[in-house]
């Protein structure tokens, strides 16, 4: 009986070890394969080591998902961000390893197909799309689309007092370009079949363009806002991000990425412009330089929609700038542009031309 009992454990603790030295074998292994995909997705060893830290810290069951899931490596930079701001923002160090961090997150989201494909056809172009309507001999008119139809596409009918009440469309030439959100610029050629009457609002017929070229795709994911700011103009070229005390042109920035912004201001501004904006992202201070590189303006309402390219600027910044991209900061508490914003500033500015 005792021998029975003896054999039974010697053959137990067999099964164990076996199991134990294949486990530590697949661990080994799969950590190996982490290693090897890290390598593959541009880091370095050392940045791999601290990614290895980061997926064991967030308790990941396959650590190797975070070099192709979106939602698991959201999971580790977010910890990562988290840890940061507990200790005050991190050395040089640590920005550099999360700037590299947002860099594969954005390589993940321009990867996506509606990012990297795009569309083909003008049908495909969304109901409420804005467009800049190039009319032959006429100017550049701003519109949006009405309705999008197999047949035809409907677009609002552009406004301009210059334009005699008289005037028609009927039989225009066009060239119309738009932004995709998240995507690229647009431009194709068309003509207009008539001038109608649309869910409410003058229109013109549009017949769809046999081509639609893709141009200008963006480099950079954008996420929309409409937060207070104000804006100032910059004399000469270099770069400005020291904290302005004065208050600036009122303004909103309504889109912000990690290469610009589009900003509204009331009057007009010139392409070619350099300016800077400062506004609060998360209780912290942003300044932005950069360049308009275009404007729409709107001459009913005395507005003006300017896109500004941004100067390199520091990474703690960026950082913060892509932590707002990428939804990895916490809710801020106030969306008010600064704490001098006394009784002066907020009289500042109402509207006047850059």
């Amino acid at each position: 009986m005792l021998f029975t009992v003896l054999i039974i454990v010697i053959v137990v603790a067999g099964f164990v070890t076996v199991i134990l030295s294949q486990s530590g074998k697949d661990k080994k292994k799969s950590w190996l394969q982490f290693f090897a995909k890290g390598k593959d997705a541009g880091f370095s060893f050392k940045e791999i080591e601290l990614l290895r830290r980061l997926a064991v810290k967030c308790s990941l069951d396959d650590p190797s998902s975070l070099f192709w899931s979106q939602i698991q490596l959201d999971t580790c930079i977010r910890n990562m961000v988290r840890s940061t701001r507990l200790a005050g923002g991190g050395d040089q160090s640590t920005q550099d390893f999360l700037s590299k961090l947002y860099d594969y997150r954005k390589k993940i989201e321009m990867e996506k197909p509606h990012i990297k494909n795009g569309i083909t056809d003008t049908r495909q172009i969304e109901e409420g799309q804005t467009l800049r309507i190039l009319a032959d001999g006429k100017g550049v008119y701003p519109s949006k689309v009405v309705k999008n139809t197999g047949q035809y596409l409907t677009i609002a009918r552009p406004n301009n007092p210059k334009l005699p009440v008289s005037f028609s469309w009927t039989g225009l030439k066009l060239s119309v370009y738009f932004w995709r959100d998240d995507d690229a610029g647009y431009v194709f050629d068309t003509d207009v079949q008539d001038e109608v009457f649309s869910k409410g609002t003058s229109a013109l017929k549009l017949n769809h363009g046999e081509s639609l070229f893709r141009t200008q795709k963006r480099s950079s994911i954008r996420i929309k806002t409409h937060k207070q700011a104000f804006l100032y103009k910059l004399e000469g070229d270099e770069p400005s991000y020291n904290i302005e005390m004065s208050p600036g042109l009122k303004s909103f920035v309504e889109d912000l990425s990690d290469t610009g912004a589009a900003v509204t201001i009331g009057g007009i501004a010139a392409q070619g412009m350099r300016v800077k904006i400062q506004f609060i992202l998360n209780s912290t201070p942003i300044c932005m330089s950069g360049t308009v590189r275009s404007l729409e303006h709107d001459e009913a309402q005395n507005r003006s929609l300017l896109h500004i390219e941004a100067d390199p600027m520091p990474l703690e910044i960026r950082n913060h700038i892509l932590g707002e991209v990428f939804g990895m900061l916490p809710e801020e508490d106030t969306d008010l542009p600064f704490r001098v914003l006394d009784e002066e500033a907020e009289n500042g500015g109402e509207t006047a031309s850059a």
